[in-house]
């Protein structure tokens, strides 16, 4: 099997040099750049990388410019933003550029790690299946992590559209730890006590159906198991 490549642009050395080797061990090939308008040259037209990681803020051109930019330009391989701009807003953003994930520089790498063969792993499906796979009215764009629910858009961030992709697909009951674990890794600890992330689960579910009522007043496609976790149920007439 050929080695997977990938390109890491970001401004700061050491974390540039440590997370390069590391990846490089994990056995991928690595192409590392310091300066974004340096890399945009080199990558303009074929960046020959099957994923791009990316910091944010970077002197010169952040790295959302530098995506649109190689966006423009033709570019279309895969984008994941690595940063410590980790609100709400910076998610959306890199989403709309059209990024198949963001993840906050505080995480392990293993959690990088997982994330980057998850993506790997979506996008070499797709390539054989299509990139759209649906479920009655519901779907899901693996490759830009899109979703629509009958033929409208609903913004969804990238933890949100893995936990609907996770439920869509599960075709069972869905417990809540597997919930948190597609958002944040698997075992990260969270809110009070060993079962405190069920809350989070809870809080995440409200806001996916909230997203999706908005566009469809109507939907139940979620369905809560009391003290389990949640399915996916579609509605009558979906199959």
């Amino acid at each position: 099997m050929s080695i997977a490549q990938l390109v890491l642009v970001d401004d700061d050395d050491m974390l540039r040099t440590v997370l390069a080797g590391n990846l490089t061990q994990a056995g991928y090939g690595v192409r590392a750049f310091a300066d974004p308008a340096v890399a945009l040259r080199e990558l303009a037209g074929d960046t020959g990388a099957d994923l791009l990681i990316l910091d944010w803020k970077m002197p010169g051109m952040s790295g959302l410019e530098l995506l649109q930019e190689l966006r423009r330009r033709g570019v279309s391989t895969a984008a994941l933003f690595f940063t410590s701009h980790n609100d709400t807003i910076y998610e959306e953003a890199a989403l709309t550029c059209g990024a198949v994930d963001f993840i906050d520089k505080t995480r392990s790498f293993a959690i990088l790690l997982k994330r980057i063969e998850m993506i790997l792993t979506r996008r070499a499906e797709a390539v054989g299946q299509g990139d759209l796979a649906s479920t009655g009215p519901l779907k899901l764009d693996s490759n830009m992590h899109r979703t629509q629910w009958r033929g409208r858009e609903v913004e969804l961030t990238f933890g949100e559209f893995r936990v609907v992709d996770l439920l869509a697909r599960a075709g069972r009951d869905v417990t809540y730890r597997e919930i948190y674990d597609a958002l944040r890794g698997e075992n990260f600890a969270a809110g009070e006590g060993p079962e405190g992330y069920r809350a989070n689960v809870r809080a995440l579910i409200k806001r996916i159906r909230e997203k999706f009522t908005a566009v469809d007043p109507a939907f139940a496609a979620i369905a809560n198991y009391p003290g389990f976790g949640y399915r996916w149920v579609g509605e009558p007439g979906d199959g």
